[in-house]
């Protein structure tokens, strides 16, 4: 074999397993914005992803496979990976399969994920394990020593991929133009392996639909994309009385009005009872956990505020298309991990706001935990408060707004509030609403009245 023909067929293995881990994190990442990060949405696309790359093995192996047609069906490969790639990674078409599952009554995101993984992701990683032993059989026609440099190679590719996936390209140029790219590597690989007019042709068939449906044109004016990274796409719709919301994975995390200054409800409640009521005796100190659109004390120019959010353009989309102004000098923004930063700081807080559970569907699971709030707790000054906004059932009927209710009550066991906001009723088959669990950090006295002991007539005069 000649040196040029095996540096040929490693790069394609190279190639072949960089693709293939980038176009699963970008998946993941395109899927978060409908159905979540949890451990079981993973677990579907990983498990779909190797199940059908395992049957590429086997099915590449098959002796019905000329070698003499290997290049040109290596090529095809390439280029149904591609589209493949196209259709499964592209935001707008991700979007369309999820409006017309909702239409149809399909709601469960687990039923969702699956169906969107036997359609779309079943036959890019069946090509990606079919090209691997293809490839593998060309190298092993010339030297059978070859199988540990081919998992070498596939490794290494893959392991580039998730690491400049991650790291670089989608934090940095974005989601939309990554998908790009592993289209066009894929038309790349399809056009060295095969370099004809046809391949050449289909290539270019698949590209230009690419490039258009994800351009920042397509994006913003279509969608109203502002920014589509690694952690969060992110859009500000804007209606003719001045209300704005700002979207963030597809739910609305903010919404304020320009004309009468107008919050969300649970945020106009909170800075009229929580914010602007504080003594002006000192500024105290205000922590936000889940920056959103700044709209927390959004008035306030007194107190002293730390927004932290993991991400890092919500300032300047913020200020630029949802308030419309500056932050005033009295806040600062930290892009950071909510809990990370409640690890590393010891500044003791006033005030916390934890708006970090975006609905029931998408909750960040490390921030519902016991231990993150007993974290959140040990952040919380004497006689400072704590408030957590939830979107949770008002009258428990599911298990999340249960186990959620026992975990806070067991954390937080006295001078707690549950507060609800807006419309309230508790026989109405879909309840789901704002409830801020607050917490005063306040000593606690933990005795009960019984029928053999009821001071009530002195304990309501002491303090």
């Amino acid at each position: 074999m000649s040196r040029k023909l095996r540096i040929w067929l490693i790069f394609l293995i190279f190639l072949n397993g960089y693709v293939s881990l980038s176009l699963e994190l970008v998946v993941l990442r395109q899927l978060a914005f409908w159905v979540g990060s949890s451990a079981v949405i993973t677990s579907i696309i990983m498990g779909t992803f190797l199940g059908f790359m395992s049957l590429g093995y086997f099915m590449g192996s098959s002796p019905r496979i000329a070698n003499k047609r290997i290049r040109t069906v290596l090529s095809v490969s390439f280029i149904v990976i591609a589209l493949f790639a196209f259709l499964a990674a592209s935001f707008p078409l991700v979007t369309e399969y999820f409006v017309h599952l909702y239409r149809w009554g399909i709601t469960s995101s687990v039923i969702q994920t699956f169906i969107f993984s036997f359609l779309l992701l079943s036959v890019g990683p069946f090509l990606f394990g079919f090209n691997t032993t293809l490839l593998s059989r060309c190298l092993h026609r010339y030297n059978t020593n070859y199988t540990g440099n081919i998992m070498a190679w596939d490794t290494i590719g893959s392991v580039l991929g998730s690491l400049l996936t991650t790291l670089i390209l989608m934090p940095f140029i974005g989601v939309n133009y990554t998908v790009m790219l592993i289209v066009a590597l894929s038309a790349f690989a399809a056009i060295i392996t095969r370099p004809k007019w046809w391949v050449v042709l289909l290539c270019v068939v698949v590209l230009v639909p690419t490039v258009f449906v994800n351009s920042d044109y397509v994006q913003r004016n279509r969608f109203g994309i502002l920014v589509n990274n690694a952690n969060s796409t992110i859009s500000v719709s804007q209606f003719q009385d001045g209300m704005r919301i700002l979207y963030m994975n597809g739910l609305p995390m903010s919404i304020h009005n320009t004309n009468t200054g107008q919050n969300a409800e649970y945020i106009d409640y909170l800075n009229n009872n929580f914010i602007y009521t504080m003594p002006g005796d000192r500024r105290r100190k205000i922590l936000v956990l889940g920056a959103g659109g700044f709209t927390a004390g959004l008035k306030d120019t007194y107190n002293e505020y730390t927004f932290v959010d993991i991400e890092h353009t919500l300032q300047e989309i913020s200020e630029k298309y949802f308030l419309g102004e500056k932050l005033p000098d009295n806040k600062q923004f930290i892009v950071q991990d909510a809990s990370q930063y409640l690890k590393n700081t010891d500044t003791q807080y006033d005030l916390i706001l934890v708006d970090v559970y975006s609905n029931s569907f998408q909750v960040p699971e490390g921030f519902i935990t016991a231990e993150f709030m007993q974290r959140v707790k040990s952040r919380v000054a004497p006689n400072g408060i704590l408030i957590m906004n939830v979107i949770a059932s008002q009258s428990y009927q599911d298990k999340y707004s249960q186990v959620f209710d026992n975990t806070f009550h067991t954390v937080f066991p006295q001078n707690t509030q549950r507060q609800v906001i807006g419309y309230a009723n508790p026989w109405s088959s879909n309840d789901v609403a704002n409830i801020l669990y607050v917490w005063y950090n306040r000593d606690a006295d933990e005795r009960i009245y019984t029928i053999n002991k009821t001071p009530v007539i002195y304990d309501r005069y002491v303090k």
